[in-house]
């Protein structure tokens, strides 16, 4: 029996969610902003999924803006929340963010935007002082963006003491948050953490591929990416698809009720498969925060094992029926090491050698043991034959 640990990357369509979405396509739904019958019916689907994504994660209705994906919201609110602010405005974010921030980053920069990233420390922690001391360099209006939690080790950022300590350091300054990987793994309170902007991709938890959520207040400037008939806020020109929207919402929703229960049945597991790992891998190394630090996502392990390329080792991983990756899933094709694990500070070497593992709210304790068993195998055959 396979053993599928890369919910960082995706989780599996949950069952109720698949069933909610199909049987909405098969309700003959119109283009939702069609004024006859079936467009009125794909409105109040929509309109209805809005509704219960603001819901759950206790935001304005107003707010929640639906898009293609994740990273379509990331470079929605980065490219067209500086580019409304004016030639002046610059962007402050950090060295460990995903590629959905980090491309639009140098996007800006190469159009003449004032850019900077700031460093983390060797657990890849990011540090409200350090954002602080990089928005009072700038002058002029800036968005932060700082990821709640990295997608590759699992370091939670302090959002809520990044969007002070950015607000007090600048005049004109404007908070966004890539929350993708908290949403059913920690609990999210955008009302608290006071940004203006996050990113959501309930694909993550269940939900379908093909749609992301971005919640941005109302009253903020943002120049739309793609113009046409003046969807989602003028914002997201297109027909949105009603269908998956629901499904989303719901997806997001269930994330969200299960709260405090899945997130430590998540730390449980995880904590068993790292103690599974160091006693079958001599030498196996633990990259981030340590396991029992409460700033870090309770599903994520990221290991080095030395003299092993990891990209090597989740090919054979998945001959033996363990999916897993060596790093985010949108650069698992490329050459170069983890561009997280080298702003953390490691070598070259040991970039290259790393494998993450993330669970997921299925993720049972006979596949936590299977797991370390398959990992094992193959780690002991590739150490013989390197």
């Amino acid at each position: 029996m396979n053993v599928y640990l890369d919910h960082n990357a995706t989780s599996p369509l949950r069952p109720e969610v698949r069933d909610h979405w199909w049987g909405l396509l098969g309700d003959n739904l119109g283009n939702p902003s069609s004024l006859h019958v079936s467009g009125r019916r794909a409105r109040a689907v929509v309109d209805e999924a809005r509704e219960r994504v603001a819901g759950a994660l206790s935001v304005p209705e107003q707010d929640v803006i639906f898009t293609p994906s994740g990273s379509s919201a990331n470079s929605l609110i980065l490219l067209g929340g500086v580019r409304a602010a004016g030639l002046e405005c610059g962007l402050i974010t950090s060295t460990i963010e995903h590629a959905a921030v980090l491309e639009p980053a140098e996007a800006l920069e190469r159009a003449g935007h004032f850019v900077e990233r700031v460093p983390v420390d060797r657990e890849g922690r990011v540090e409200a002082s350090a954002v602080a001391a990089a928005v009072a360099k700038h002058t002029g209006p800036l968005w932060v963006s700082v990821m709640a939690a990295n997608n590759e080790v699992g370091t939670c950022a302090p959002i809520a003491s990044i969007a002070k300590a950015a607000r007090g350091a600048g005049r004109r300054v404007w908070i966004h948050t890539d929350a993708v990987q908290c949403l059913g793994k920690l609990p999210i309170d955008l009302p608290s953490w006071d940004v203006d902007a996050a990113t959501l991709s309930p694909h993550k938890v269940g939900g379908p591929l093909g749609v992301g959520i971005l919640i941005v207040r109302e009253e903020l400037p943002i120049e739309p990416l793609i113009y046409g008939g003046g969807q989602e806020r003028g914002l997201i020109a297109g027909t949105e698809d009603a269908a998956r929207c629901s499904a989303a919402a719901l997806a997001v929703e269930l994330a969200v009720q299960e709260g405090h229960e899945i997130h430590e049945s998540l730390r449980e597991r995880t904590q068993s498969l790292w103690q599974a790992l160091q006693e079958r891998i001599p030498g196996v190394e633990l990259h981030g925060p340590a396991l029992e630090c409460a700033e870090r996502l309770p599903n994520t392990l990221n290991i080095g094992l030395p003299g092993i390329d990891g990209r090597v080792l989740v090919t054979r991983l998945d001959l033996e029926g363990l999916s897993t990756s060596a790093g985010s899933a949108c650069a698992s094709g490329a050459i170069e090491p983890s561009h997280v694990l080298l702003a953390m500070g490691y070598p070259e070497s040991e970039a290259r050698a790393a494998l993450r593992l993330s669970i997921g709210r299925n993720t049972t304790q006979a596949d936590v043991t299977r797991a370390a068993d398959m990992l094992a195998r193959v780690a002991q055959a590739a150490q013989r034959s390197s």
